[in-house]
This record gives C-alpha cells, sequence and structure tokens, in this order.
C-alpha cells in the first residue's frame, strides 16, 4: 500500500455538502441519479452523477448532508457533466452506501 504524504492528503478537497435536488439519469450506463449538492458559499450548487439507486430513494437524499471531493476536473458523463465526486462505500454486495458526516455541519466545510 502506498502511503501518502500529510502534502499528498492535502491535496484532496473533501467537503461538506447537502443534496438539494435529486432527479433519474435514465441515460447513464449503470443505474445512477444526478444530484445537486450545495458545497456552501465558497463553491455553490455542484452537479454529481452517483451510483445510487440500489440503497437509496430519491427522497431519502434529499436533504442529506455527504462528503464530496470537488477538486477533480468535471467529468462528462453521457450528456451531463459532473462537478464533484460523491463519495462512499462498497457493502457487502458490492452497492454504495455513502459516506456521510455523524452531526449536522456547515455547508462547504473542509474536512481534516
Amino acid at each position: 500500500m502506498h502511503q501518502l504524504t500529510w502534502e499528498e492528503f492535502e491535496n484532496v478537497d473533501f467537503r461538506v455538502g447537502t443534496i438539494v435536488s435529486v432527479e433519474d439519469f435514465p441515460e447513464a450506463k449503470k443505474p445512477a441519479y444526478k444530484i445537486v449538492v450545495d458545497c456552501g458559499e465558497e463553491l455553490g450548487k455542484k452537479k454529481s452523477s452517483a451510483q445510487l439507486t440500489a440503497n437509496y430513494r430519491k427522497d431519502q437524499l434529499l436533504g442529506k448532508q455527504v462528503i464530496c471531493v470537488v477538486n477533480f476536473p468535471p467529468k462528462q458523463i453521457g450528456p451531463f457533466m459532473s462537478e464533484v465526486l460523491v463519495t462512499g462505500f462498497a457493502d457487502s454486495n458490492g452497492v454504495v452506501v455513502l459516506a456521510a458526516v455523524d452531526g449536522e455541519v456547515p455547508n462547504g466545510s473542509r474536512l481534516f
């Protein structure tokens, strides 16, 4: 396993945001949602494609705080431009479970 330096870790910009919009994404190759995450005043609202359909209904995601990587370059996914990576872990079935915070924090807060 490659060990990161502290400097390398600091280069990954993890921020907390609140999901404010969730739509179906039928054009995606794998089942996914188009979501909008409010990443706070500094970053604003960012779009993401997220493969969360197996574990989450749209109504379960609205208002949920998630941990995002905000400094990847935008990625074109079919007709949709994804601006942030919403993080998660694979469960025992290989399905994504969101990484989240344990208590509400201000949108845009940085992980340290």
